[in-house]
Order: C-alpha cells, then sequence, then structure tokens
C-alpha cells in the first residue's frame, strides 16, 4: 500500500454546505481543491464568482478553489479524495466513482450517520465499496457548524485514522488560523459520535419546541453522551474519545444551535408538526438523525445495549408517539445510580 505523502492537491466530492465549507478550510490551508458538483450553476457559481449562494451565501470562496461537473476530472492527480454526501446516499453515490478513485490515496469521510440496512458505519462503506483498506481512510469528526467556520469562526476538529500518518498528513492540510485539527486512531469511537449525536440534538429540539429550556437540553445531553458512549464501548471504541471534541463538542454544538438542522427539525416536532410538515419547512430535506435513529437502534439492540434517548427520538419519527408522550416516558423511567 501507498505510503501517505503530504496532501497538496485535494478532490472534495460534494458541493453541499459542509463540503464546501471543508473545501475552504482546506484551501486556506494553501492546498489545490476541486470540487465535484452535482449541479452545472453550483460549479459555475464557485469557477466565475467564488461564491456558492445556495449553501453558503455572502461567503467569498478562496482563488486556489474550483468546481467541475466531472467527477473524473476532480480525481485526476488528488493526493487525498474527501466525501462530501450525506450518508445514506454514500453507498450509491461511491459506486459510480470506485473505479475513478486514485490508487492508495486516503479517503476523508465527512458524512455522520450509520447506513440503514447493512449498519455500518461510513468508513465501512468506504472500505466495501471503494475496496481500499481501512487504514486508508480517515473521518473528520467535531463541533463543525459550516457556517461558522465558512465565517471563520475558530473551531476544532478531530480526524481519526487507523493509520497515524495519514491522520497526520490530513490534519496538516486543513489546519490554518481559524481551523485546528486533533488526530486519533479511534475511527469507531469518531463516527460514532459524530452519527449518535444528531439522533440526540433531535431530541433537544423536540424539547425547545415544548417550551423546556437549559436544564432538559443539559440533561439531554448529558444522558445522550452517556447513551452513545455505551454503544460505542460496545462496539470497541475508546471511552476517552467521547468527552472529547467528536463526542462532547459535537454533541454540546448540535444540541444547542439554531444552525442545526437536527436541532432546528427537532423544535418543529416538539411543537407538533409531523414529519412531513417539518420536512416540508426543511426544504424537502429530513434531518441525517430522523434516518439514523433507525439504524442507531437497531444497531443497539444487535449489541445489547439500552438507548432510552433514542428509541425514544425514533417512535416520535416513525411510530407516532408525541413529543408529550414521549417527554413522560422518559422523565417517569425507574430511578436508577447515574
Amino acid at each position: 500500500m501507498t505510503h501517505p505523502a503530504d496532501v497538496r492537491r485535494v478532490a472534495v466530492l460534494g458541493a453541499g454546505s459542509w463540503g464546501t465549507t471543508f473545501a475552504k478550510v482546506m484551501a486556506d490551508a494553501g492546498r489545490e481543491v476541486v470540487v465535484w458538483a452535482r449541479r452545472a450553476e453550483v460549479a459555475a457559481a464557485v469557477n466565475e464568482r467564488h461564491r456558492n449562494p445556495d449553501y453558503l451565501p455572502g461567503v467569498e470562496l478562496p482563488h486556489r478553489l474550483s468546481a467541475t461537473t466531472d467527477p473524473a476530472a476532480a480525481l485526476d492527480g488528488a493526493d487525498a479524495v474527501v466525501l462530501a454526501v450525506p450518508s445514506q446516499k454514500l453507498r450509491a453515490n461511491l459506486e459510480g466513482w470506485r473505479d475513478l478513485l486514485p490508487q492508495g490515496r486516503t479517503v476523508v469521510s465527512l458524512a455522520k450517520g450509520v447506513e440503514l440496512g447493512s449498519l455500518k458505519r461510513m468508513s465501512e462503506v468506504i472500505v466495501e465499496v471503494a475496496g481500499v483498506h481501512e487504514e486508508q481512510v480517515a473521518v473528520v469528526s467535531g463541533p463543525n457548524l459550516a457556517l461558522e467556520i465558512a465565517a471563520e469562526e475558530p473551531t476544532a476538529t478531530v480526524i481519526a485514522c487507523n493509520d497515524h500518518d495519514r491522520a497526520v498528513a490530513v490534519q496538516m492540510a486543513c489546519t490554518n488560523h481559524y481551523f485546528k485539527a486533533y488526530t486519533n486512531t479511534d475511527v469507531t469511537g469518531c463516527e460514532l459520535g459524530g452519527a449518535g449525536k444528531n439522533v440526540i440534538a433531535l431530541a433537544c429540539g423536540i424539547a425547545a419546541g415544548m417550551g423546556f429550556r437549559d436544564n432538559t437540553r443539559a440533561s439531554l445531553i448529558t444522558r445522550g453522551l452517556a447513551e452513545i458512549s455505551r454503544l460505542g464501548m460496545a462496539l470497541g471504541a475508546d471511552p476517552l474519545t467521547f468527552a472529547g471534541l467528536a463526542g462532547l463538542g459535537d454533541l454540546a454544538a448540535t444540541c444547542s444551535s439554531p444552525l442545526s438542522r437536527n436541532r432546528t427539525f427537532g423544535e418543529r416536532l416538539g411543537r407538533g408538526e409531523s414529519l412531513e410538515q417539518a420536512e416540508a419547512a426543511n426544504h424537502g430535506q429530513v434531518a441525517e438523525g430522523v434516518k439514523s435513529c433507525l439504524s442507531i437502534c437497531e444497531l443497539a439492540e444487535r449489541y445489547g445495549v439500552e438507548l432510552p434517548i433514542a428509541d425514544a427520538v425514533r417512535r416520535v419519527c416513525h411510530e407516532g408517539l408525541s413529543a408529550a408522550e414521549m417527554g413522560k416516558e422518559l422523565i417517569s423511567r425507574a430511578p436508577r445510580p447515574e
């Protein structure tokens, strides 16, 4: 297997808010970045006006960042490939890109979720579909709300990879004056932290929509972190990962910010809207946690791990449980030691 070299040229496959923001981060770190966009008008806006108005309105993009609708052109000569598509669409997209991926290069996943059906984490989907070694796959996880990072507000993240040298190469390629990356070798923990926090953010949003405030949110964040940690440890993750940026850091940001799609989606459910009404208000998009709660709860059942908050969210989203009933259930659970 090719040893990781310095990352100088990067292909980012996906031109949504997080993909474009991470491309900006790497360009601001001095890298040449080519973004693949599905729509020609998005690529044209990036190339001609250095803007992506649909996803990052008002943000000027660096001149060393370009875009194309041709995945082969984006991938040509890339030292690293960043996958920036939603978790449940990763497999289908990757099947189309598999034969174009440059051999031996690092593949970086930005997606946060557990695949429906297979119950695989995103790194596992990449290994299976792309036929790469697991040591080639890195994941990015942390308190990374795209619009704040695009505005160059200081933040930190974790680059996790089984191969420490690859993690360091990606770390160097994305560290700049407003974005600081740390490395970790616990890919499982970082991925489960990223997937689980979307579900807990839905719970926090539901509570906020019902009119509950800081104590309720802090309780859900803390007990939600305990759930995610239990599941992670059952899958072999390092418990310390969940106390870090990919665990508590990501969870706190996603559960607290109005920029979080999962939290704002949950608020609509908490105000009594149906899943369909919340989706319509979200421009036809379903928050990641709505799908991930199904796969995460199924994964927990497979490993015999109890996830009361995630399961309550699943039933609100998919079985018609009301927000009021969810609150009553969670608060009336049998007393136990923390």
